[in-house]
């Protein structure tokens, strides 16, 4: 079914690994001897440039045996207290095992109205640009202690690809307790057939997803399929495969089997769309020097603002018209509509001074903006 060639690893320059529960924790625990085979997989693109992003499963599991919890689903309360106490396991795993090789770590706990709310995007993108930016290894994992059903992902597939858009990543690899995408369930088909390559999603690819076989795992082949949608609309190349060997990310390196999900584009031009096809809530009027170097590719910087127009909020999308009125673009906007009309037309450094506390240089950042 394999029409194109499948993206290799060595040509990630951003890399969004997402890590099963089944894999991080077994009956009797974690397992150390894993994840320390997985820190060296990460080192070892690390040090390739290649900058990396760890979404982990796995806090529940480890907290749940902590506190004695039997095997079955858990009430909401009992997950986020099992979560509460596994969390912290879990980022101290990570940082015991990624330390020897001299990389740094850190934890961050998201929730589904994190990616949902503008605002808390631009917050939660410019926090992990900034991690990957000091060669830091995100360790990211919903935040279960807060969140309630309505505001949940549900599963770590989904939030890897929200998270493989958000920084614009160009591939994201599950690793799971399955090798890849299967015309039909291989553990109950003996005649499944596997598929290393999939151009498009279409329903027959989707009719082919079955139900989640771990007793550890809750992400079964319908969720990974849903991720795979988020991931290639956003330009994002996705692979799925089997991870319980050591260093898992080496064994795909060397043609270990998995199932590739070719991207629509790639992730800029993604972003692109997705801030274009926004209905816009305000208008930014800047003069010919702003305008000029908006063309040229540079940020928006209130110095160049002139006039602000409507009421919006941080992250809301606006048009930008330069002095004849035409429109340059749009952007996600970083300052209310009543803060960008009290710093328009002032240099960055004056920000603190005018609002009483330090905000961003830019208005607008280039990557937040499409001009033309």
């Amino acid at each position: 079914m394999a029409t194109v060639s499948a993206p290799a690893l060595a040509q990630a320059k951003r890399l969004v690994i997402k890590i099963g529960s089944a894999l991080l924790v077994d009956q009797s625990g974690l397992r150390a001897d894993w994840l320390r085979s997985l820190a060296a997989d990460v080192a070892a693109l690390r040090a390739r440039g290649t900058g990396v992003v760890i979404v982990s499963s796995g806090s529940i599991a480890l907290g749940r045996r902590v506190l004695g919890l039997a095997g079955g689903t858990l009430p909401l309360e009992q997950s986020q207290a099992a979560a509460a106490v596994g969390q912290i396991r879990l980022a101290r795993a990570y940082e015991e095992v990624l330390g020897p090789h001299d990389v740094s770590t850190a934890q961050v706990l998201v929730t589904l109205e994190d990616t949902a709310d503008r605002r808390r995007y631009l917050n939660s993108r410019a926090t992990l640009e900034t991690l990957l930016s000091l060669g830091v290894v995100p360790i990211v994992n919903e935040n279960d202690t807060v969140a309630t059903d309505e505001i949940r992902f549900g599963d770590n597939d989904r939030l890897a690809a929200q998270i493989a858009v958000t920084i614009g990543a160009d591939q994201l690899l599950l690793l799971s307790d399955v090798d890849g995408l299967y015309t039909a369930n291989p553990k109950t088909d003996p005649s499944a057939e596997h598929l290393p390559v999939i151009e498009h999603i279409t329903p027959e690819i989707e009719a082919m997803a079955g139900d989640p076989v771990s007793g550890l795992s809750k992400g079964g082949m319908k969720t990974k399929l849903l991720a795979a949608k988020v991931a290639v609309a956003g330009g994002c190349a996705m692979a799925i495969a089997e991870g319980f060997a050591e260093h898992p990310v080496a064994a795909l390196e060397q043609g270990g089997r998995c199932s590739w999900f070719l991207p629509e584009g790639d992730p800029q031009a993604a972003r692109k769309r997705w801030i274009a096809a926004m209905k816009p809530r305000g208008e930014l009027f800047v003069d010919e020097g702003a305008a000029n170097a908006l063309r040229s590719g540079k940020s928006l910087l209130p110095a160049g603002i002139t006039k602000v127009v409507g009421r919006f909020g941080r992250g809301d999308p606006v048009t930008i018209a330069g002095p004849d009125r035409a429109v340059l673009g749009k952007g996600l906007v970083r300052y209310t509509g009543d803060e960008a009309r009290l710093i328009a037309g002032h240099r960055s450094g004056e920000i603190e001074e005018i609002l009483g506390y330090p905000g961003r240089a830019a208005l607008i950042h280039r990557d937040d903006m499409v001009v033309g």
